[in-house]
């Protein structure tokens, strides 16, 4: 059961979910007991103030963020500033002690108009405060297209990238779509790409991969 709260309230916490010792042992499942993302910071012309929304899974796999307001676009009733869009977030996890965290695999979706000769990008990195690890990927997106989209980014087993332990670390999440006119006609047309979800289902879904401390 997901558990929505706007950003910027203080705190989005999992109910506690029961874990048989021998599950919570085993490597790569998740901890027991209760996890807890406090949102310390958001910003961006993508999400801003009561557009997102953060919600964390009851078995402690996965958690989502959401938008309300994630539009970039070129052309007809465009602003010259809204070809880019961004949002950052700041979240601390907090985790059992003993545990610790890595992004494993993260899906983004939304819905796509591009004219022909159109272009879109949706491009997403994470990190951990302090650490110089990034991991980013893009996806780009041609015209003409008029249809729901959806990514996924798959992090290699070797190349994760953990929390250190014992140490409580910002993991910053960013997000950005970019839209171009490229050969379309911008001053008779318009091309957008959103970040949103009109079913009600999630928007963008990152995936934890645990691990216990050695």
């Amino acid at each position: 059961m997901w558990k929505p709260a706007l950003i910027g309230t203080a705190a989005v916490a999992l109910a506690a979910t029961a874990f048989s010792p021998q599950a919570a042992a085993a490597e790569g499942a998740p901890p027991p007991g209760r996890i807890q993302i406090d949102v310390v910071s958001v910003n961006g012309s993508g999400c801003p103030a009561g557009t997102a929304a953060v919600a964390v899974a009851g078995d402690n796999t996965a958690f989502t963020v959401s938008y309300s307001n994630y539009l970039a676009q070129v052309g007809v009733g465009s602003k010259p500033t809204d070809f880019r869009k961004n949002c950052q977030l700041g979240l601390n996890v907090h985790v059992p002690q003993g545990y610790t965290y890595a992004i494993a695999k993260a899906d983004y979706r939304g819905f796509a108009h591009l004219q022909s000769g159109a272009t879109g990008l949706e491009k997403a990195s994470y990190y951990f405060q302090g650490m110089q690890q990034t991991t980013s990927t893009s996806h780009r997106f041609s015209g003409p297209f008029s249809d729901d989209w959806q990514t996924t980014d798959v992090t290699d087993v070797d190349a994760l990238v953990y929390a250190p332990c014992g140490t409580q670390r910002i993991l910053n999440v960013n997000t950005e779509l970019r839209v171009s006119a490229g050969t379309s006609d911008p001053g008779s047309t318009t091309s957008f790409m959103a970040m949103d979800s009109a079913d009600g289902s999630v928007n963008t879904l990152y995936h934890f991969e645990w691990k216990q401390c050695s």
